[in-house]
Order: structure tokens, then C-alpha cells, then sequence
């Protein structure tokens, strides 16, 4: 029986719903030392001198960390780019950036040696937003000496990436429009803190680390403290959420440094507050000027884009490019022009998050293509149909064709959310699409083991951060191999064990790790093949796979029988390894093209309170285009989670910074992020399956594209409602109120 598109019970869920999982912070290390953090409270400054003599004086302290610690020049790390510092040097270059580690016997001691640590510092001018770091006086937020690019190296453009076809600049049109549309920035604020512990074992380190993405790590930490990867193991519990925030090495190359000097293990949980100071969604401007037809039909389309990314490097060079390959989304106009830039400045690096900068580009594109609608006098839905490619067409030149029917997929969020039929006073409706492409030219392996009672071991490279994937990847052995869920079980998360995976991100993992297993589970059959050929006497093409049997002529034999034959009762097991990967392009501006596109649409209604400028979200709807649904439980329930996720960045979710670069709303207090009070009062996702993915049973990846449209459904729902299109996310009541009242 097929365990391909059941919602099987959650592999782990007993230990989750009681409380039994052992997350990072729960976790117990024999003789550990605790680290805390020496910060400034301003956003950049030069440090010109750290007094640590009161702090030593503090009985428990056994070290602080400092940059003189360090060789010259200080060791660098970074994902993609190798830029930031292990600890700030010279300068702090954003509010949070730690000047200092203090090391003592317990969190306490730390958190009050951390106070007495004096730091002799000048307050820098800085650039917070995008006009000042593009200023031709801005202050440099990076030495041009660590810069990558000669020719951005004097300017706060850290890069750029330009994409485009056709004539877009002689094109005539009967309609033309330009405006620009601001996205947030946001924070994670994933319940579990960050933690990080490093043990030194031998003449390496091993960390235990709230990270995603394992392999990454080693290979940073290894490039940053010159230590061969062998020697460094990286092992992730169960995250208990990530969203990217948890994707890129933060403290670990530090933690790493630790150990090793101290040969101790230390270990570092951050508070919630200090997460907002480690990583945080880029805010944008999106500019689009777009030329349609009277029909409705795009003639060509425009689109500049500035990321404000923060103090380094961070993940941002892949979220904007990645943006912007897809920068005009899933619409097919055949004149395209696409600009889109880096831009670094004095505030906490930018980082990988749901959705990895689709969310910016959709807001600006959705939002142009209704008030093209309304211009041509064009029903919102129609001019999005006139847009949208057919399945098998071109609509980014150079990649893979449209792999879905789209059409399906917003006509269903349209309907759910009775399109076209009368609303009260006040009340709007809203469409927003959205797109992203998976992380290109990644690698994924998967080691299957076969014992003699018949039972079998995954192991895999992926992380569990929420998303279902041990259950799904089981699913997918199971049906692989005709063995029952209860007897399998899967092993992830230690790279000391496991086989090697690109990412945990990116929505990859049921393509890229689903293919894997699915190809380690063809090499143990083929194993398995061989050996029974050897031992039944039977020629190897004989052998067939049947409901969890192995035929051959005249006998019916189970996978314990083949083993016990070979090996002898009780002894071995067969292995199987599975390797699935993307070609890689080195001409390819992204280092590869796209293996599929990760499409969902949206449909708000909302009501707005014009007096007080409150927004209802009354129904919000998401429409999947999923491929095949392995575990399509699992799939709704990302859907909706990423739903109530952008919800909270359409009405509510922004961080705050005053003129000098400090962040006012630290913390659950003062940052709003949704609640159940605010969860729409019709909530349901919806899925397109057509089995036209390039994953197991023609699957396509999801878990980010929830997230995606919500800003635009929202937003053009409150345009609908009101009459007036609003620029800049979250629409909070006192920006809705004050755009009703300026017009």
C-alpha cells in the first residue's frame, strides 16, 4: 500500500506534545562554562579602549574575550561572503554588535561580569536607512579592503544584479504606471532562543548548535579558524522553529575559538530580546514601472530594487539575487528589465526569512497590477489571468518553463473567497500571488540500512525545525521499501553521522532529500538483488520487489530471509546510499538554474475601521500549487502557519530604530506578532496537485510560499475596502488612519 499522500501521524509527535523533546536549551553539559555578551547602546562607535579589570575581580570569571585576543587581521566568516569579524574590531558596526565574551561559572556571573566590563568608545555617525547609506557623503560601512567588488568598494552598494530581455526601453504602451512600495524589517522570533555550546574533543571541537543548516556550518567555522572540517562536528537537535532566522553561523567560529583556548566546553543561550540582534529580514523599496495594453495585457515591465542589509554580508547577496531572478514574478511580460542592489548599512545584519525576498517583490508587483486594473477599468483577477503563463511556457528567460497550471491556482483563491459578489460598506477583497525559485545547484544524500529483523535506519542531513521533514522522508522509505512506518526510524542532525545536505532551507528538502532517499532505497534493492541471486541461485533479473517481499521463481521470500541467508541469523545488514544534486553553471549568475518553482496564491476579505484605522482580516485563503502532497496535513498546516506568519508583517510586525541605529522595540513586550486573537476568521489552505514537480511522485516544494502573497492579499484588500493604495507595510491602525486622512 502506497504511504505517498497520507497524512500519517507526525514521526515524533508524542515526544512534542508531552514535552519530552530535549531542545538545545534543555540540554545538559557536564563542567560547562557560560558566555555572555558585552555590548554597546548605540549603533556604531570606535572603540578605543576595554577595561576588564573590575570584571575579573568578579569570583567565576575565567575569561574575557576581547578582540586583541585575535591575531591580526581578525579572523572573518561569512556563508557567502567572508566578512564579518568573530568579535567586533575597531568598530562596532550595528546596535547589538558584541565588543566583548566574558566566560564564567555560571549564566550569572557572566550577565554581571558582562556590566562591569568598561568600554572607552566614541559614537560614530551612522547610515539607518536607505537614503543615508546612498547619500555621496554617507559614511562607509565596510573597509574597502575587505570588499569583494573594486568597483562598489568606495560606496555602501555592497552588489548588484541585473536581469532582463527584450526592449523594455522601446516599448510602446497605452498605459503606463511607476510607484514604489516599502517592506519592513522584521525579526524571526522563533520561540526556541539561539543556543550554542562547543566541546573540544581530541584535537577538534564538536558544537551543538540551534543552526540549520549543519554542513554549512562546519565548512565556515573551518575556513574561519583554519581547522580541517574532519575535525569539527556539528550536531543539531530538533529546532523548535527556524524560518531562516537559525539558517547562517553566528556565534559557533567564536564558541569554536572558546573551547579550544579554554579546552572546556562553553555554551551560550541568548535571550529574546538579544535574537533581534543577531538576524532580521531585509527591508526593501521596490520601484516598478510597468506599460500595459488596453486589454490588460503587459507590454513590458521595470523593476528596481534596493535591500537595506545591514553591517555585513550575511545571507543578504543570495536573498536579493534570488529575489530578483523571479522580480517579476510569475507575470510574463516579453520586455523585462530587473535592477536590484545590496545595500549595507549600521544595523543588525540581514538574514535569510521565510520567503527569501519574494515577500518584498510581491508586495510591489501585486500592487501595480490592481491599480493597472483600476486605471483600465479591468477586473483584478482578469488582468492577473492575462499575465500568468500557460503550463510549459517561457516567462524567465534562460530558466525552466512555468511547471504548473497557475491559472487553477488563483481562479480556486478567487473563489474561496467569493470573488465578485457583493460586500458590506468597508469591506475589500484581495489577490496576491506568490513565487520563489530553490536554493540552485544543491546537494543532497541519503544512507538507508537494512537490518536482519527486516527493520530500517534513514539517516539524513536534514533538519527538523517544525516542518514535518522526518515524517515525510520516512513516508518516503516506507513506500519505497513496503516496510511499515513503526519500523523505520530515522536519524538526523549529527554531521558526524549523518550524510551530506546542502541546506535545510529553501523548501528544498522534499525534492532534493525526498530524490535521495528515494535513490539510496533503489541502491539497497539492487543490493539486496544481487545477494539473493547469489544465494537462492537464481539469476539477478529474476528477482522482483513486491509488498515488502523479494520473489523469485517458485518462492516468496522477506527481507530477513535474504539477510539471514547471507550473513547468518542475527549478523549485517545492507546499506544503501542515495545521491541527488543539480547541476552546477559557473555562467549562471545564481551558480545554477531553477528545478522548480514554489507558486502559492492568496485571497483576503477584510473590514476596515476608517474612524480608527483598524484592519479585520475576516477570511484569508491559500491555494498551493504542491505537485503532489506527500503528507498533505503537513503541507496545509505550513500553508497556514506561513499565512498567520505574513499576517503579522501586513498589520502589525516592524522593528523600530531611533536616529542613532538603536532598536526601541526589543522583545515580546513591544514587538506585536500575531496572536490567536488575530487569526482571520476563516482560515483554510488549499492545495493544486497535478504531479508536476521534479521531486518523488512529481512533488514540489513548499513550507516558505505561505508566507509570500499575505502582505499583497491584505494589502490590496484594505485598498479595495477604502479606495486607496497604501505604499508601505505593516498597515498598522495609524498608518491606515493616516492614509484615509491625507486623501
Amino acid at each position: 500500500m502506497t504511504m505517498i499522500g497520507k497524512s500519517v501521524k507526525r514521526v515524533g509527535i508524542e515526544e512534542k506534545v508531552s514535552g519530552a523533546v530535549k531542545f538545545a536549551a534543555d540540554m545538559k553539559f557536564a563542567n560547562a562554562l557560560h558566555v555572555k555578551f558585552v555590548r554597546l547602546d548605540v549603533g556604531h562607535a570606535r572603540i578605543k579602549a576595554i577595561d576588564t579589570s573590575a570584571a575579573y575581580m568578579l569570583e567565576g570569571v575565567h575569561f574575557i574575550l576581547t578582540a586583541a585576543d585575535f591575531p591580526i587581521p581578525m579572523p572573518r566568516y561569512g556563508p557567502f561572503l567572508i566578512d564579518q569579524p568573530i568579535i567586533a574590531t575597531g568598530e562596532t558596526k550595528f546596535f547589538g554588535d558584541p565588543v566583548a565574551a566574558v566566560v564564567a561559572e555560571t549564566e550569572n556571573i557572566a550577565e554581571q561580569a558582562a556590566k562591569l566590563v568598561k568600554v572607552d568608545y566614541e559614537e560614530l555617525p551612522g547610515v539607518y536607512s536607505l537614503e543615508q547609506a546612498l547619500a555621496p557623503d554617507a559614511p562607509l560601512v565596510q573597509d574597502p579592503s575587505i570588499r569583494v567588488n573594486p568597483s562598489l568598494a568606495n560606496t555602501n552598494i555592497l552588489d548588484e544584479w541585473i536581469f532582463g530581455w527584450g526592449n523594455p526601453d522601446n516599448c510602446p504602451a497605452e498605459l503606463e504606471l511607476e510607484d514604489s512600495f516599502n517592506f519592513p524589517m522584521t525579526t524571526h522570533f522563533a520561540i526556541e532562543p539561539h543556543v550554542f555550546i562547543a566541546e573540544p574533543e581530541h584535537d577538534g571541537v564538536v558544537i551543538t548548535s540551534t543552526v540549520q543548516h549543519p554542513f554549512l556550518l562546519q565548512r565556515v567555522v573551518s575556513d574561519a579558524l583554519k581547522m580541517p572540517i574532519s575535525k569539527i562536528r556539528v550536531i543539531v537537535p530538533e529546532l523548535g522553529g527556524g524560518f531562516g532566522g537559525k539558517g547562517y553561523p553566528k556565534f559557533e567560529p567564536l564558541m569554536a575559538f572558546l573551547a579550544m583556548k579554554l579546552q572546556r566546553t562553553v555554551r551560550l543561550k541568548l535571550t529574546l530580546e538579544e535574537t533581534f540582534l543577531v538576524g532580521r529580514r531585509n527591508s526593501s523599496t521596490v520601484r516598478v514601472r510597468a506599460g500595459f495594453q488596453k486589454d490588460g495585457k503587459l507590454a513590458y515591465m521595470k523593476v528596481y530594487a534596493d535591500f537595506l542589509i545591514g553591517a555585513y554580508a550575511n545571507a543578504s547577496p543570495r536573498v536579493v539575487a534570488k529575489g530578483a531572478l523571479a522580480g517579476c514574478g510569475i507575470f510574463n511580460p516579453k520586455n523585462v528589465h530587473i535592477h536590484s542592489r545590496a545595500i549595507l548599512s549600521h544595523t543588525v545584519p540581514g538574514t535569510a526569512f521565510r520567503g527569501f525576498g519574494a515577500p518584498q517583490f510581491m508586495w510591489a508587483l501585486d500592487s501595480i497590477m490592481d491599480m493597472a486594473a483600476r486605471k483600465l477599468n479591468i477586473d483584478r483577477l482578469e488582468i492577473r489571468l492575462k499575465n500568468i503563463p500557460q503550463k510549459g511556457e517561457v516567462f524567465i528567460h534562460g530558466e525552466k518553463v512555468c511547471d504548473g497550471d497557475w491559472a487553477e491556482g488563483i481562479t480556486k483563491a478567487a473563489k474561496a473567497i467569493d470573488w465578485g459578489k457583493p460586500l458590506p460598506q468597508n469591506c475589500g477583497r484581495g489577490l496576491g500571488i506568490g513565487v520563489k525559485t530553490p536554493a540552485p545547484a544543491t546537494v543532497s544524500q541519503a544512507m538507508v540500512r537494512l537490518f536482519s529483523d527486516g527493520s530500517l535506519t534513514l539517516l539524513v542531513g536534514t533538519t527538523e525545525m517544525g516542518q514535518g521533514a522526518r515524517t515525510v522522508l520516512s513516508q518516503l522509505a516506507a513506500d519505497a521499501m513496503q516496510i511499515p512506518m513503526e519500523h523505520i526510524s530515522i536519524i538526523n542532525g549529527d554531521t558526524g553521522i549523518v550524510p551530506f545536505d546542502s541546506v535545510t532551507a529553501s523548501s528544498r528538502s522534499t525534492v532534493f532529500v525526498g530524490n535521495a532517499v528515494q535513490l539510496a532505497c533503489q541502491d539497497l534493492k539492487e543490493k539486496l538483488r544481487k545477494i539473493t541471486a547469489e544465494c537462492f541461485d537464481t539469476d539477478a533479473s529474476d528477482v522482483r520487489f513486491e509488498n515488502g517481499k523479494v520473489i523469485i521463481p517458485g518462492k516468496v521470500l522477506t527481507y530477513t530471509d535474504v539477510l539471514v541467508a547471507h550473513y547468518g541469523y542475527g549478523s549485517g545488514e545492507v546499506i544503501g546510499m542515495g545521491t541527488y544534486k543539480e547541476a552546477r553553471n559557473p555562467d549562471h549568475p545564481l551558480g545554477g538554474g531553477v528545478s522548480f518553482y514554489e507558486v502559492i496564491f492568496a485571497g483576503a476579505e477584510v473590514e476596515v475601521d476608517k474612524e480608527t484605522g483598524f484592519v479585520h482580516v475576516r477570511k484569508l485563503v491559500t491555494v498551493g500549487d504542491i505537485g503532489k502532497a506527500i503528507n498533505p496535513l503537513l503541507v496545509e498546516s505550513q500553508d497556514e502557519g506561513g499565512a498567520i506568519q505574513g499576517l503579522g508583517h501586513s498589520i502589525m510586525e516592524h522593528l523600530i530604530m531611533d536616529e542613532r541605529g538603536r532598536i526601541l522595540n526589543l522583545g515580546a513586550l513591544d514587538y506585536r506578532i500575531p496572536t490567536t486573537q488575530d487569526i482571520p476568521d476563516i482560515l483554510k489552505s488549499m492545495l493544486v496537485e497535478n504531479m508536476d514537480g521534479s521531486g518523488p511522485s512529481g512533488a514540489k516544494g513548499t513550507g516558505e510560499s505561505g508566507i509570500i502573497p499575505i502582505g499583497s492579499a491584505i494589502g490590496l484588500a484594505v485598498a479595495d475596502a477604502t479606495g486607496v493604495f497604501f505604499h508601505d507595510l505593516p498597515l498598522t491602525p495609524e498608518s491606515v488612519w493616516q492614509g484615509l486622512n491625507i486623501h
